[in-house]
């Protein structure tokens, strides 16, 4: 409960009886002449500056905690993600120049055909290649991924600029790889509750239409449609 905070000036006015019922509802008892004014005006300010105190040391000791879990957080926080395509059936992902993981293209499975390989040992293998890149950013970012025991360092097929896997959510321009595209498409569709499969997008396994990029140009086509309608990005296309 929040009780008014009064001035020795205000509390100077009041009358004994009054003042009373004021210590009582802050839970004051006074020492000295009871009978005097100034000493219950005298106990109910000091208990409003012990209750200042309080209240000070509290938000500082919160400030101070603040504080510590801000800079633990910067700590542990893992380096931003970078890949590099090396084909479309092949991506590598790095940690600053360290190779952490890669992504490659099973033809030899039914269904679940991406494969994500720590050591060139199989640790997850799902149906599109969005789910093998969550499983790995999920993982590092817990600390739960398994330790590259030896990777190369970071550098492009053909010395091309390698740009961040997760970038700050910005309209896509001609400059945007494709797997940067297929991430905001996948964070798109998991908004809609959809699912990215080889062949198109679904919604409680009824397939919704399809989604694709020729020549530089975005195009959506729903199911039972046979013209591709342009968009201007393939989130757009979502």
């Amino acid at each position: 409960m929040t009780y008014p905070n009064y001035t020795q000036q205000a509390l100077s006015r009041y009358n004994l009886p009054r003042l009373k019922r004021i210590a009582a509802e802050l839970g004051v008892t006074p020492t000295g002449d009871k009978r005097a004014i100034d000493t219950w005006v005298n106990a109910i300010i000091a208990h409003q500056s012990t209750q200042l105190q309080k209240v000070d040391n509290q938000a500082l000791a919160q400030a101070e905690l603040d504080g510590y879990i801000a800079d633990q957080a910067q700590a542990i926080a893992p380096e931003p993600l970078t890949i590099v395509e090396i084909s479309f059936d092949h991506h590598e992902y790095y940690a600053d120049d360290k190779l952490i993981a890669s992504i490659s293209y099973d033809d030899n499975h039914l269904t679940q055909r991406w494969v994500v390989r720590v050591n060139d040992k199989e640790v997850f293998r799902a149906n599109t290649l969005m789910r093998c890149d969550r499983f790995i950013c999920t993982h590092y970012k817990d600390g739960s991924l398994p330790v590259q025991e030896a990777g190369g360092l970071l550098a492009g097929s053909k010395g091309e600029e390698i740009a961040p896997l997760h970038p700050a959510p910005c309209s896509l321009s001609s400059s945007t790889t494709g797997n940067e595209v297929m991430a905001q498409i996948f964070n798109e569709c998991e908004k809609y509750g959809y699912e990215i499969l080889d062949d198109g997008i679904y919604h409680n396994d009824v397939k919704l239409g399809e989604v694709g990029c020729t020549d530089g140009g975005w195009w959506v086509m729903r199911t039972g449609e046979c013209q591709q309608m342009p968009c201007a990005s393939g989130v757009e296309a979502v």
